[in-house]
């Protein structure tokens, strides 16, 4: 777990504000440029973990930035450059206060309230004896509120626009991008042997244009399963093998905590953080089609201070 990346602290030129996420901090450079660090940490249940994952800065990074480029002649994103494993320089935009999940499949916390007997989610009605992992006639968009601080909510589309969260001519184009995103993603996925299972996409303006912005198909932003053994697992009602971080999720609920008032995040080993580890590169090398190569992290705070500065400077 040494020479992780779980707290940043630069003073770059032109700095003028910094923001620390879950997982990812941004600095604002003058006013309209962002350097957006992947940090090492990892959160689960909206709880930052106490310990990093050796390259998953690295790995989210260069995932969503393949990806950004990948589907800029679908929308617009924020991307302008890489100057590290670990950062994308971009253009600040003005964020809607909603993330759009897509769900291919009824997995993962969908299946948890499908189970325990909710047959509508976010506005969205859903049919009677479905199982879990089974595909949906047609991917389903089921929003969430983006919180600042604590739990995302989940929220219909008439909320959305009644609140006055998103203007509905807005809203109505953010969801078509999100299908359109979507349908890149999987197509993707299935050239590399995998099922794109459910994401989420945020969204913001810049100069009065819609951009997609953050990250785009990570392990942290969305779930894979294997195409190969999909239907065979599914019919025998089995575990699906799945490239996500719904495995550190199941990891925890099995040790006891779902990130509720009282409990306690259990020992996180290293032995285990180097599985994570060895995940996440495993989608990379998937997702991707090529072999990830390690960065050197002897000393990742300098390297990457050196190299957004000289960035900067150009």
């Amino acid at each position: 777990m040494k020479n992780t990346l779980i707290k940043t602290d630069y003073n770059f030129s032109g700095q003028t504000h910094v923001y620390h996420g879950k997982v990812r901090d941004v600095y604002s450079i003058g006013a309209d440029e962002l350097v957006m660090i992947a940090t090492d940490r990892i959160s689960a249940f909206d709880v930052i973990l106490p310990h990093g994952i050796p390259y998953k800065g690295q790995v989210l990074n260069q995932i969503a930035a393949k990806f950004l480029d990948a589907t800029s002649d679908i929308v617009p994103n924020w991307k302008s450059a890489t100057p590290d494993p670990m950062v994308t320089v971009g253009v600040r935009c003005e964020t809607y206060k909603v993330e759009m999940i897509v769900r291919g499949y009824l997995t993962g916390s969908a299946w948890r309230e499908y189970q325990a007997g909710a047959r509508t989610l976010c506005g969205v009605a859903l049919p009677d004896g479905m199982k879990e992992n089974e595909k949906f006639p047609a991917p389903i968009l089921t929003p969430t509120t983006k919180a600042d601080e604590g739990h995302d909510e989940n929220i219909s589309r008439d909320e959305i626009i009644a609140q006055g969260l998103v203007p509905k001519d807005e809203y109505e184009q953010i969801e078509r991008y999100a299908l359109a995103l979507f349908q890149r993603g999987s197509e993707m996925a299935a050239e590399r042997g995998l099922i794109l299972v459910d994401t989420k996409y945020e969204f913001g303006k810049h100069n009065g244009e819609i951009f997609l912005i953050d990250e785009i198909h990570t392990p942290d932003s969305s779930r894979y399963f294997y195409a190969d053994t999909y239907q065979e697992l599914f019919d025998k009602d089995a575990e699906q093998k799945q490239l996500s971080k719904e495995f550190v999720r199941k990891w925890l609920m099995d040790n006891g905590f779902q990130g509720k008032e009282g409990q306690a995040v259990p020992e996180m080993t290293e032995e285990f953080c180097t599985s994570v580890s060895e995940r996440y590169i495993e989608l990379y090398e998937h997702i991707v089609g090529e072999k990830f190569v390690k960065a050197d992290i002897n000393d990742v705070e300098s390297r990457i201070e050196r190299n957004v500065n000289d960035f900067l400077k150009k």
